[in-house]
């Protein structure tokens, strides 16, 4: 079996595991799928303009936002029964997000790099500052709210039906956009990130083929709004807020920009995340953001990237080999979160009001103990804080281990590869050396 057909095999499987959903999950967590499949897409459509064509966009919630307003509104046309049927409502979001999208790819693609970034973002602010007050069109502090019509048969009034609608888009839009990445614009992009000065040189126009990769960005980010808006019924202007830039950009680069289906696989463990560790903790994004660090720190691929990595590596040297490496890493994952968990916890509690306020004015009496993790800790206690710090030590000592383990597995398996490593190749023969010739910029 070959690698296309083990790849076409697992995206059948997921597609499979993804449509069985609704009878394994309750309402609130089917909800919560819905929300991923919306992330997944939303950072696949940026990852068209961030991962492909190499330009950072901190702005992207502009069009994700205009889609949602595109879509409400047409919901409520026609005296509330809509333009179009229901299913096709996400069609008004494309338009949305490609309307505002040429105009605003127009004008920022004009510049690159960090003034590319700076003029998204401003454009994304900008919105975000004048929609309260044109209350026609965004409803003001309130928002604009619609309904969901019956259509082809279905109510579209349970959590079920708009998952399925959500699902059906979603795999649909991904693969429209992976067909363009097969297309010569999508190729082209891969330019754009590369050496546009290059493609400039070329004859190519670099502004016009940079605004219509923007566009398509823009627009497949209005479909991923427009489900957003057909989910909750309802559009406010905190969609154009700059945390939902951020988090597209900290999902796509938590999955991996290098793949396609990096970004939607980071956006779906992340949404994930932040639905589960927020109902057990408010300091969920600082826990985010640590992740974010470490992704770019230790695996600057992203999880994609090591996932690929740890694969090719596995059918190199077995699985026997791995293993112990494997094993090592998660255990060293598990010590070194337990001891961030612990101190993130215990200083949260310390610093908060309602501790503050217990100590009372007298500064000699004793700091009453913190429940955590079903035991009582005494903030000033050494013991307390020597918990952490062995957890801590233990997890990088571990992690050395495993690293050094795992640089061994690489060694080994380079020099597999090599031809020098070969029984025909004489262990005298002189390296051969090889030159490219630098063409021009």
């Amino acid at each position: 079996m070959t690698t296309r057909h083990l790849l076409l095999g697992s995206l059948c499987l997921g597609a499979a595991i993804l449509a069985g959903l609704p009878s394994l999950l309750s309402a609130g967590l089917l909800n919560a799928a819905i929300q991923m499949l919306i992330a997944a897409l939303f950072a696949s459509a940026y990852n068209v303009v961030c991962g492909q064509a190499g330009m950072l966009s901190f702005g992207h919630a502009a069009y994700f936002g205009v889609g949602a307003f595109a879509t409400v509104h047409a919901m409520n046309a026609v005296g509330g029964a809509g333009i179009v049927p229901t299913p096709l409502l996400p069609l008004a979001g494309a338009l949305g997000g490609l309307a505002v999208g040429v105009i605003a790819g127009w004008f920022s693609t004009q510049r690159t790099g960090t003034y590319f970034a700076m003029i998204t973002l401003a454009i994304a602010e900008l919105l975000h500052s004048i929609a309260p007050h044109i209350k026609g069109v965004f409803g003001g502090e309130a928002g604009v709210s619609s309904m969901r019509m019956p259509s082809l048969g279905l109510s579209f009034g349970s959590t079920a039906e708009v998952y399925y609608l959500t699902l059906a888009w979603v795999l649909l839009s991904l693969l429209l956009l992976y067909l363009y990445t097969r297309t010569p614009v999508g190729r082209l992009a891969l330019g754009l990130r590369e050496n546009r000065h290059r493609l400039a040189f070329l004859g190519y126009d670099v502004h016009r083929l940079s605004v219509l990769v923007f566009t398509v960005s823009a627009m497949f980010s209005g479909i991923a709004g427009g489900l957003q808006v057909i989910n909750n019924e309802a559009a406010n202007y905190v969609l154009f807020e700059s945390t939902l830039s951020a988090a597209a950009v900290l999902n796509t680069y938590i999955g991996g920009v290098g793949t396609f289906l990096g970004p939607a696989l980071g956006a779906a463990l992340m949404t994930f995340f932040g639905y589960a560790v927020s109902d057990l903790t408010q300091s969920w994004l600082l826990y985010q953001g640590i992740v974010f660090v470490v992704v770019m720190m230790f695996m600057p691929q992203g999880l994609a990237g090591l996932a690929s990595g740890s694969v090719l590596l596995w059918r190199r040297v077995g699985p026997l080999r791995l293993a112990p490496v494997v094993a090592l890493f998660t255990a060293a994952t598990v010590l070194l979160g337990s001891g961030t968990a612990f101190v993130v916890e215990m200083l949260r509690r310390v610093f908060s009001r309602d501790y503050r306020a217990s100590l009372g004015t007298d500064p000699s009496a004793p700091w009453p103990a913190i429940p955590l993790f079903g035991v009582d800790w005494v903030p000033l206690a050494l013991t307390t804080w020597l918990v952490p710090l062995a957890l801590l030590a233990a997890g990088v000592a571990l992690a050395c281990v495993a690293s050094r383990q795992l640089r061994t597995l690489q060694d080994e398996r380079q020099g597999g590869d090599s031809p020098a490593a070969s029984p025909a190749t004489p262990a005298t023969a002189p390296s051969t050396i090889t030159t490219r010739t630098q063409e021009p910029a």
